[in-house]
């Protein structure tokens, strides 16, 4: 997370003074006058235009996988600053919900407070993670969420930090929360062939994408002696970069009872994507 103080006081005021403006310019995607100030953008992504052009992927691809426009229950799992809260705005209208989850306090502080409409909903879920909130209770527990009442389950960045175990009892969690035909809309580093086939255009020289810090994405080491779960040498803890074998993938999907409908692979890999992350949708 990116402190206030890191950023100069003139960085700030220029967001500040550019997002009053843009808002007077907005004509026809208005739920984008919801993204943060730069304190407040957080999950990987702090420019303003990048917030903006991931919600308009993920609020194309919620279109494509919700059988009803309007009206719908979304729950976004990690939900963090609030990213594809603003992407589902246009979904829960007459009558629908959005409830976002989050391990960090402070971030569900902050959407209580920014994203201040009847419609929007977001829990502190108490539990550990090694990555963001290793104070927390140790203890796996169910989401607080009843069975089958959610028309889509969204998650944007968090099974790249949970290990196998957790990975796997909420994956599960996803099926329950789910009505029958509803779809989850998960990212996720997959370690499969076109991973394989892009480790020789890992370098500076030849990498097409140059991403932020030069990161190697580079899953090497196995998270907790797992055979399926990989992080990077960098990582402090596994979880702050964990990606899954195809393996893994069908572990997941055995064991959960979902189904996988589509996959849209990631340009981490050094390959055109429509998201940094490998996106997959599934259903139950």
């Amino acid at each position: 997370m990116i402190s206030e103080s890191q950023f100069p006081e003139g960085v700030i005021k220029i967001d500040e003074s550019f997002r009053d403006i843009d808002k007077t310019h907005i004509r026809r995607t208005k739920n984008i006058r919801l993204i943060p100030d730069l304190n407040n953008r957080r999950g990987g992504k702090l420019a303003y235009s990048e917030w903006a052009h991931v919600i308009g992927i993920f609020q194309t691809l919620f279109y494509q996988n919700l059988t009803k426009k309007y009206s719908n229950n979304i729950l976004d799992i990690g939900c963090g600053t609030g990213l594809l809260g603003i992407a589902s705005e246009p979904f829960i209208t007459d009558g629908g919900n959005y409830t976002g989850i989050d391990v960090m306090k402070e971030d569900i502080d902050f959407c209580r407070s920014h994203y201040n409409n009847s419609q929007y909903d977001f829990i502190h879920f108490d539990i550990s993670n090694p990555s963001y909130a290793d104070n927390q209770s140790k203890t796996l527990q169910e989401w607080p969420v009843e069975d089958n009442t959610k028309d889509l389950v969204t998650a944007l960045s968090v099974w790249t930090h949970l290990s196998e175990t957790d990975a796997l009892f909420y994956f599960k969690e996803i099926y329950r929360v789910l009505k029958k035909g509803g779809r989850a809309i998960i990212t996720f580093f997959i370690l499969d062939e076109d991973y394989l086939a892009s480790l020789k255009k890992r370098s500076n020289s030849t990498s097409r994408f140059n991403f932020t810090n030069q990161l190697e994405w580079l899953f090497k080491e196995e998270a907790y002696n797992s055979k399926n779960w990989f992080t990077t040498t960098w990582a402090k803890n596994p979880e702050d970069a964990i990606a899954i074998s195809t393996d893994g993938i069908n572990q997941l999907i055995k064991e959960s009872g979902l189904k996988l409908i589509e996959k849209y692979p990631g340009n981490w890999k050094e390959n055109p994507g429509i998201f940094f992350q490998d996106v997959l949708i599934f259903e139950r």
